[in-house]
């Protein structure tokens, strides 16, 4: 299961980086095309909208995964490693928990979007397309997170290191 889980969200944060580096030279162009007269690309910002959406979802697993998400350690530095870890457990149950609602959410959003049919303005491709491909990477976001929770719950009682993390590398 590990790594299962470390593979798919490897994959989730590729998948998640070439759609932003074809946001970079779309955006790059559009900006280019203006100032030289050509014009800018239409629909830009609605492929913008929609892609750094889809690329913040795909990030999610696998800074989950490393644990790299940014932490304020003022204090806790001073406590024992067994405390952090069970600190370090709590926060992960909670950012779990957030980010299956934030993925539920999404889900009813998507519906929404399905249910009446709105189209971007330019380029008339469907809203819910979008949050479609948010969603997937959310879902495997969801089940890095939970996958995590548990893991990170699993070093506190045991006191041994499953998952890469400030504890010590695995």
């Amino acid at each position: 299961m590990h790594r299962l889980i470390h593979s798919l969200a490897r994959l989730t944060a590729l998948a998640g980086g070439l759609v932003l580096l074809v946001l970079i030279v779309m955006t790059t162009l559009s900006i280019v095309g203006r100032s030289v007269g050509v014009g800018e690309i239409t629909g830009n910002y609605e492929l913008l909208e929609a892609g750094v959406a889809f690329a913040i979802f795909s990030f999610l697993p696998i800074t989950q995964f490393y644990g790299a998400h940014a932490t304020v350690d003022v204090f806790t530095s001073f406590l024992p490693v067994s405390a952090n870890r069970w600190i370090a457990a709590f926060w992960e149950v909670i950012l779990a928990l957030a980010i299956l609602l934030i993925v539920w959410r999404l889900y009813e959003g998507m519906q929404r979007y399905i249910g009446n049919g709105e189209t971007t303005l330019f380029l008339e491709f469907k809203i819910w397309w979008a949050y479609a491909a948010s969603f997937a990477a959310g879902t495997m976001a969801s089940a890095t997170a939970i996958y995590c929770a548990g893991m990170r719950i699993l070093e506190a009682a045991t006191g041994r290191n499953i998952l890469p993390s400030e504890f010590g590398e695995h």
